[in-house]
């Protein structure tokens, strides 16, 4: 086996507005953009705006003093869902802060890229940006435990019930 190296990477971009402070659920309205880094051409973009939804990889930016989650847990400290490690779940406390998403691409306006449903908050450095493929996507069905779906149930609600 390999020895594992450390790596450097750059962001390509950063996420500017939409939300200003981490939450757990209700991200299906957010609005923001992703803003292209100053050191990249924007014909890196060329071509994006053909494609409905985009894949980003980002940084957990905020936290990062939060100890690695190493053992296994309750998701979200819920003592009804079992305890399972961090590749077991989404959660942010993962060795190296990255997150996924798949969210909608509204428009494009030069270097900015106009998203809903990006659950990454204002400050976040985007770390790579994927478009959207049905055939990338998986062609059996997913599996997934149903605590899963009870953590998810609100995650891409519109609004907060009031």
């Amino acid at each position: 086996m390999a020895e594992l190296t450390e790596l450097t990477i750059a962001p390509v971009g950063v996420v500017r507005g939409g939300r200003k402070e981490d939450s757990k659920d209700f991200w299906g309205d957010n609005l923001s953009v992703i803003e292209l880094d100053a050191r990249l051409p924007e014909g890196m973009l060329a071509g994006i705006e053909q494609h409905s939804h985009l894949e980003v990889i980002f940084y957990f930016h905020l936290h990062d003093d939060e100890p690695t989650s190493m053992q296994s847990r309750h998701p979200r400290n819920n003592p009804e869902w079992p305890k399972v490690g961090i590749f077991s779940q989404r959660a942010r406390m993962r060795p190296n802060r990255l997150g996924h998403t798949i969210c909608r691409l509204l428009k494009r306006d030069g270097r900015q890229l106009h998203v809903q449903a990006l659950d990454a908050i204002d400050g976040t450095p985007v770390i790579d940006l994927k478009p959207v493929w049905q055939e990338n996507l998986p062609s059996q069905p997913v599996i997934q435990p149903d605590w899963s779906h009870e953590l998810m149930a609100q995650y891409w609600a519109s609004k907060k019930p009031t």
